[in-house]
């Protein structure tokens, strides 16, 4: 009987444990909460990823390249995924010329590539539109002076691609064991997503360089619980979890980013463009290769092929000429003979004629 009641009394003390640690589990829970526009949740520029940094530290050209982006859309044209509903969300964001612009404009800290925005380029002659009326109607201007509204930039090269592929649960897994009603478990998956980005010459039209790059998109999710009888009427169950998920947006921009990467090494070993040291030239594209054929090159290895466009880059730009002042018009009277009405009389015989 004893013995019986001393089991109860430790089966009571565990229960009560096990009850103050949730409760201090709780309460500590709670104590951490703040408002989400504060502390480190607060909005941020900063958190650069890896594959930015390295972007950002690509080794200068021997020049700065002018291309124009119009678009680079989500050619997937998958949805997301969802359970028992329908939905019209995107699998992948739709911001890809944002995300283009943003990491050619990165690349070598701006000196490998001069941006021209083509997807706003309506937005841009309307506005120039708008500096012509108004200079028209209220300075009485039948051209627009070039030093105040210059020609617009163009390129040579036009930057164009997309989202090619997004693959969901390219591998799923997980572990979990359980020991005296108390367990834990893991679950993952892994998601790819794909880019596709290439140089094409405003003057021929020849696709000077392509690249592809890819992005895994991992997932994974752990939970712990706590299941048992802590009584022969009572039971004790808890249950703790958490999931992190990489964000789609931050994957898509690292693969762009990458891509843009391989479009430099890509366009050099071409001869699109070069960059300012041929020592770190060569061993960029040594880096590049071997990430591309994983290590083992192909023997024999050969030496990629030119484009037919020569010196795509090089589009001269587009200078005003001095325009001749326009001179005032002259309007000569028309002469017209005299009628007969307006003609003197003639003379009569025997009149003189003084």
């Amino acid at each position: 009987m004893r013995e019986r009641q001393g089991k109860s009394g430790m089966v009571t003390s565990f229960g009560r444990r096990a009850a103050l640690l949730m409760a201090f589990v709780s309460v500590s829970a709670c104590s951490d909460i703040r408002p989400l526009y504060e502390g480190p949740d607060a909005a941020s520029v900063g958190n650069l990823t890896a594959q930015n940094r390295a972007l950002r530290s690509v080794p200068e050209p021997d020049r700065r390249t002018v291309v124009a982006v119009y678009s680079f859309p989500d050619l997937t044209g998958q949805y997301k995924e969802r359970e028992f509903v329908q939905t019209l969300s995107r699998a992948v964001p739709q911001a890809g010329e944002p995300l283009l612009i943003n990491a050619l404009q990165d690349a070598g800290e701006g000196r490998w590539f001069a941006v021209l925005d083509r997807a706003s380029l309506q937005d841009v002659v309307q506005e120039r539109q708008v500096i012509e009326r108004m200079r028209e109607q209220y300075r009485g201007e039948t051209s627009v002076d070039p030093k105040v509204l210059g020609p617009l930039m163009h390129a040579g090269i036009i930057l164009t691609g997309g989202i090619v592929g997004y693959d969901t649960n390219l591998q799923t897994g997980g572990v979990g064991a359980r020991f005296l009603g108390i367990g834990a478990n893991t679950e993952w998956k892994y998601d790819l997503v794909s880019v596709s980005l290439r140089a094409v010459s405003t003057e021929t039209g020849e696709v000077l360089a392509s690249v592809m790059a890819r992005k895994p998109i991992a997932s994974i999710k752990g939970q712990g619980d706590v299941f048992r009888y802590v009584e022969l009427d009572k039971l004790l169950e808890a249950e703790v979890g958490a999931s992190a998920n990489e964000p789609r947006q931050i994957a898509v921009q690292q693969a762009i980013e990458k891509a843009v990467m391989g479009l430099i090494a890509e366009g050099t070993i071409r001869g699109v463009w070069r960059f300012a040291d041929k020592s770190v030239q060569k061993s960029f594209i040594a880096g590049y290769r071997k990430q591309l054929f994983n290590g083992e090159y192909p023997q024999p290895f050969r030496v990629s092929a030119a484009p037919e466009t020569r010196g795509a880059a090089h589009i001269p730009a587009t200078r005003p000429v001095a325009r001749p002042k326009p001179q005032p018009v002259r309007i000569e009277r028309e002469t017209r003979p005299e009628s007969p009405a307006e003609a003197p009389p003639p003379a009569q015989n025997g009149e003189a004629l003084g």
